[in-house]
């Protein structure tokens, strides 16, 4: 249980043993925790000034009922030696005050900090690691002009949803007229309309609308629902299917293919290997020049963001450093969290994360 994030349960019924008991066991005898110095305050922050090294990582993630800022070091691997620090909120100066605690001399040390586009992470790490490169996360930054492709996307799903009510309206109003007519039809010429066979069979008042199928057997809001996924990725990760649904897709909406070829030219700059800062500074700046070019405000947005933190994307291509290791670990610890079904010592549960990636 010092190594491993197993629950005292599921290590129970492996030994045939009363759970509870063997959480209590570890808890109060077996355990350091009831003489741990960071117990009194482990809920609102702990620190571990023993795993500090160059290359850090910061984010923040859900614990209990709150968030949690967690500073981790890349070359734990996820694993002992990760956790550096770990601050309950994400206020910048309630961190601050934290992380200061750690020795003036190490912080100095550090080489590079890895985070997303928080402005608030940022504001930390640079009061508090004075010489630290800052290197915002590529996927992050993917992440907010696949947005403006899904806001595009959206807006016209909400558009076509529309149509199609103002259709079913008027397919409504048309049955509400077809029957009224064919009520005063029977009643001013009845012996014309017995036996009246020819022309269409008149639709019933309660006949169901159904809208419009495209040549893929979609309607055109469930093409717009169903592409979403495929608009994250690139063409060549497409099935067949895939590929016939963005075909009919992008002829429908023209202007989502312009975003999404915008989106996939910035892409190809964050996964060219061979790409130095200057090169790559060069290129962000023809791909500001695309998008200058574009009629569609919701790219322009995420240009704008892009633009503003140019020099912290730009460092990504000095080392390709990316803030996957703090993913992976806020992953292994929902998964931790999920396996508990609830979290009712939370200063336990801390010691156990700083026990067992501390």
């Amino acid at each position: 249980m010092d190594q491993t994030p197993v629950t005292a349960k599921s290590l129970g019924r492996s030994y045939m043993i009363d759970g509870n008991t063997l959480e209590h066991a570890y808890k109060y005898t077996w355990s350091d925790f009831t003489k741990w110095d960071q117990r009194m305050h482990a809920e609102g922050w702990v620190l571990l000034p023993q795993n500090l090294g160059p290359h850090l990582s910061i984010d923040e993630t859900s614990l209990h009922d709150d968030l949690y800022t967690i500073l981790t070091s890349k070359e734990g691997h996820g694993k002992q030696g990760t956790v550096i620090a770990m601050v309950r909120g994400t206020k910048a100066e309630d961190v601050i005050k934290v992380l200061q605690q750690l020795p003036l001399e190490e912080r100095q040390k550090v080489i590079e900090v890895t985070m997303d586009l928080s402005e608030s992470m940022r504001a930390i790490v640079e009061a508090t690691f004075p010489n630290a490169r800052i290197t915002l996360d590529c996927f992050h930054i993917m992440k907010r002009c696949l947005e403006a492709v899904e806001e595009l996307r959206l807006r016209y799903k909400r558009e076509a949803q529309a149509d199609i009510r103002r259709a079913e309206r008027r397919f409504k109003e048309r049955l509400k007229r077809n029957a009224a007519h064919r009520k005063w039809y029977r009643k001013k010429y009845p012996k014309k309309y017995k036996g009246k066979k020819r022309g269409p069979k008149p639709k019933r008042r309660n006949e169901q609308f159904r809208p419009p199928v495209l040549d893929n057997g979609d309607t055109l809001v469930e093409l717009l629902t169903r592409s979403k996924h495929a608009l994250t990725q690139t063409q060549d990760k497409w099935s067949e299917r895939q590929k016939a649904r963005m075909k009919l897709l992008f002829k429908l909406y023209p202007k989502l293919k312009e975003v999404y070829d915008i989106v996939n030219k910035l892409r190809a700059i964050f996964r060219s290997k061979k790409l130095s800062r200057e090169e790559a500074k060069t290129k962000l700046h023809e791909w500001y020049h695309t998008v200058a070019e574009c009629t569609i405000r919701e790219i322009k947005s995420a240009r704008d963001a892009i633009k503003s933190r140019e020099e912290n994307i730009l460092n990504y291509f000095i080392d390709r450093s990316t803030n996957a290791s703090a993913e992976s670990f806020n992953s292994k610890l929902k998964a931790f969290r999920a396996q508990l079904r609830g979290i009712r010592d939370l200063s336990f549960f801390i010691y156990r994360i700083c026990k067992i990636f501390g």
